[in-house]
């Protein structure tokens, strides 16, 4: 039976506290700026990559010991580990205020784990053994990798648009679920992938009209483009 309920969590403009301050701090805080949190970490000292990240402006740096009482207004905490002393009292107080806590690596101290992460724009696979061998998640996820090439991120992009359209035209759920499956099974994604835009747009628009979806070409581009963050030449 698994042990833990997969979750995506909101962590946008909340604030979220990282307790250590070397190389792995570093890369936990990094992670949660990158989903949008706002990040400090604590600890008396600081390695190069976090004081970059503080003179980046991306997270705020408190240079002192962990003491009982420091996890006040932290959304979330995740701790890199120091003495037994520090993580129990650290796992008591986050039990104590319903904080979420990651302790790494040491899992009895942990009311969530973190799964290895492959991010393609607004699409995430997460790979997890449930804390019972992170380096074999990190070579699943690694082996994802190939299965899952970077045009992904455009692919999503141009699906949810096409949604949109289905959804403006009544078009019902069940033939919305057939027309994915043609999407999956066309040549859209490889078209991406070689930087063929405006033939994947093409091929994307002459879909929707077999589903009796009425968008031109030109429309398509234009708001791809703005998805994008660009200007096509057909705007």
């Amino acid at each position: 039976m698994p042990k833990y309920y997969p979750i995506m969590l909101d962590i946008r403009e909340r604030q979220a506290l990282v307790v250590g301050g070397d190389g792995i701090a570093a890369e936990k805080a990094a992670a949660l700026v990158a989903s949008g949190a706002r990040v400090s970490v604590l600890n008396a000292e600081f390695c190069a990559a976090l004081l970059a990240l503080a003179e980046q402006g991306q997270v705020t740096l408190i240079r002192k010991s962990y003491e009982p009482g420091d996890l006040a207004g932290a959304f979330v905490v995740v701790a890199v580990p120091g003495d037994e002393q520090q993580i129990e009292a650290i796992w008591h107080e986050t039990q104590k205020r319903g904080q979420p806590v990651n302790i790494v690596d040491v899992p009895r101290y942990c009311s969530f784990i973190l799964p290895s992460i492959l991010r393609r724009g607004q699409l995430t696979v997460a790979v997890s053994t449930e804390g019972a061998s992170p380096a074999l998640a990190k070579r699943i996820r690694q082996q994802l990798e190939a299965f899952f090439p970077q045009a992904y991120g455009a692919y999503i992009d141009l699906a949810a648009l096409a949604r949109t359209y289905l959804r403006q035209q009544g078009v019902s759920y069940a033939t919305r679920d057939t027309f994915f499956q043609n999407f999956m099974n066309s040549s859209i994604l490889t078209l991406l992938g070689e930087g063929e835009i405006t033939q994947a747009l093409e091929a994307t628009t002459a879909l929707l009209h077999t589903y009796g979806v009425t968008v031109s070409a030109s429309e398509l581009e234009r708001a791809f483009g703005e998805e994008q963050g660009y200007v096509t030449h057909g705007a």
